[in-house]
């Protein structure tokens, strides 16, 4: 299939001495020699590939990266700060709505008819939005005599076309899409014609998704990133008065029959999508100052066509994930009426120190790994791999462990509002999250992992590595009704998505070592086994503390659970910071060296 002498292929690790001419890749393995950071994975799903074309002509002038040894943490601090207040207002509004509409028929269903926009947009185009489009404006940018205007038009003209098409005919097939989610049959435990309402009022965010994607990547092909970073946050404030709105409106939504009619169904459907559209439509005037125009200008150009054939590596990547999320939906709504609501949120909270941490990490990291494996410095890819693997260690592993410990409390402090807590949702979340924690590192190492291939101008390994992953988990997803009761389903669920991660992180640093010869695992592991100590002496003190608080003030109740974690934090944080000291954690050195007195010393 992929032909070619191997001669002309780049030998990844190979010695080279003195000025060579690289050799040519062939087309399915080309890159942009672009030196620039990639934000838009902040606002991508976590699993999107961020794949690349062509490069411009290595005989160009490169633009300079960033200084040698200068600090990730200075690299990604905007990108950290945009993300963590999008992700922190984004799990509010999720809290906000499990306190409005709890953890029944109807929170499943809208969560479900929420997620189909998000597939359906990434299936047609945005995987290759996110992939291939900064990398061709750039490109234009600098080989075109009008900086790249009329191509940009012509993009945003037969983008936004492509894009209404879709939207409707998507709108047109809610019915089926909703019935391949999760059946077409209405029982207690799920209510596909209420998904089906929902859908029809949600599927047109996918026109602004793709707008609001393909102004990012306008605006950061120019070095523009702060309006693209932000933009979710006005989102979740829209969300946030949509939901105020619900309230006060009068009336239920009807299950037996769903009337399409039904003002709140109408308000929380067309009130979603507005804040969509709105954290499209908010980029315009960032849009108007980076000078670019929009005028519609119509007409192909050739250039489009060079992402055909990785855009069919995407679309293989998307595809492999939704069966996976597919067979989660259907087994989660046969079992229990809010299990897959349960499921999403409780993947949704571990998002938040991974969206935080990690992808600020992977985004600083991903330019620096692609400009050394465009000069074939394969060396310099395994240390930003191991360097980047090491820190997530240390900063996710212990919160998983006080996640494992302190899950139950976590879901009763948070969503325990309203409605939240009707038939135990809250507690259950909670002790979902516990079962699912302990994926929290291996999921960010995957990620990791699957973009040092990207860097490598290899965009088919990430999907036969996803192949991988949701084989081995689909058997588990199946067996999760067999072996447990209804009730716990959702905690198989999880347990099985998190237990994959692990399967893939190891599958992936197999491949890599393959690759390139070796990953230096045995650093990452000296990490993670001395992170996992500390973390572990940490956890099980304030675990007993917490015993302590509940035997004196009682459990069970939201104020118990925040006295709970507070005390928790105050006792685990000094033991934490301690016992990694003591196990000399190097990654933490900045942090020594920034402590007052004696232990800054």
């Amino acid at each position: 299939m992929h032909g070619g002498p191997a001669a002309d292929r780049p030998r990844p690790g190979a010695v080279t001495r003195g000025p060579q001419r690289r050799p040519v890749p062939p087309p399915w393995q080309r890159v942009p020699g672009g030196n620039f950071d990639d934000p838009t994975e902040l606002m991508a799903p976590l699993d999107r590939p961020t794949d690349v074309i062509a490069p411009v002509d290595g005989r160009a002038k490169a633009e300079p990266g960033p200084p040698k040894g200068q600090s990730l943490a200075r690299s990604s601090s905007m990108m950290a700060v945009a993300n963590l207040a999008s992700r922190v207002t984004g799990f509010l509004r999720q809290i906000a709505l499990a306190a409005v509409l709890s953890f029944g028929l109807v929170n499943s269903s809208y969560t479900i008819a929420n997620t189909l926009p998000n597939i359906v947009y990434e299936f047609l185009i945005g995987g290759v939005l996110t992939s291939v489009m900064i990398p061709l404006l750039v490109r234009a940018q600098k080989e075109d005599a009008d900086g790249g205007e009329a191509y940009t038009r012509r993009l945003v003209t037969m983008a936004g076309a492509a894009l209404l098409v879709a939207t409707l005919v998507a709108m047109l097939a809610a019915g089926p899409l909703v019935a391949l989610y999760m059946g077409s049959q209405t029982t207690d435990t799920a209510n596909p014609e209420l998904a089906t309402a929902f859908a029809v009022l949600l599927l047109p965010e996918i026109f602004f998704y793709g707008i609001g994607a393909l102004l990012g990547a306008i605006l950061n092909s120019k070095g523009r990133f702060a309006a693209f970073a932000w933009a979710p946050v006005l989102n979740n404030v829209v969300m946030f008065a949509v939901l105020v709105v619900y309230v006060l409106v009068p009336g239920e939504i009807s299950l037996d029959p769903v009337r399409m009619g039904d003002t709140k169904l109408l308000v929380l459907g067309i009130g979603t999508t507005l804040g969509i559209a709105v954290q499209a439509l908010v980029l315009l005037p960032a849009i108007r100052r980076a000078g670019v125009s929009l005028r519609p200008l119509w007409g192909w150009d050739p250039r489009l066509s060079s992402a055909g054939g990785l855009a069919l590596w995407v679309v293989a990547y998307v595809l492999v994930g939704q069966a996976g999320l597919i067979v989660t939906t259907r087994v989660a709504t046969a079992s229990d009426p809010g299990a897959y609501a349960i499921y999403s949120n409780a993947w949704l909270l571990l998002q938040v120190p991974y969206g935080v941490l990690g992808v600020s990490l992977l985004t600083a990291l991903m330019p620096r790994m692609s400009r050394a494996a465009a000069e074939n410095r394969f060396d310099d890819v395994v240390s930003d791999l191991s360097l980047g693997s090491r820190l997530s260690t240390v900063f996710l592993v212990p919160i998983s462990v006080l996640l494992t410990f302190f899950g139950t409390e976590v879901g009763l402090a948070l969503f325990s509002l309203g409605a939240g807590n009707a038939g135990g949702g809250a507690a259950k979340l909670g002790t979902a999250l516990a079962w699912s924690a302990f994926g929290l590192l291996p999921y960010a190492i995957t990620l990791l992992q699957l973009r040092v291939f990207y860097a490598m101008t290899d965009s088919r390994t990430p999907t036969l590595i996803m192949v991988g992953i949701v084989a081995f988990k689909i058997p588990m997803l199946l067996l999760c009704p067999v072996l447990l009761p209804p009730e716990d389903v959702v905690l198989g669920l999880v347990a099985a998505n998190s237990l994959s991660f692990v399967f893939g992180a190891i599958l992936g640093q197999w491949v890599i070592a393959r690759r390139l010869g070796h990953v230096r695992s045995r650093e990452v592991l000296s990490t993670l086994w001395r992170t996992l100590a500390a973390s572990v002496a940490a956890g099980l003190v304030a675990w007993l503390a917490g015993l302590a608080v509940q035997a004196a003030v009682g459990s069970g109740s939201a104020g118990t659970a925040w006295l709970v974690l507070a005390v928790a934090l105050v006792v685990a944080t000094p033991i934490l910071l301690v016992g990694m000291k003591l196990l000399k954690l190097t990654e933490l050195d900045p942090l020594w060296r920034r402590l007052p007195g004696r232990l800054g010393r």
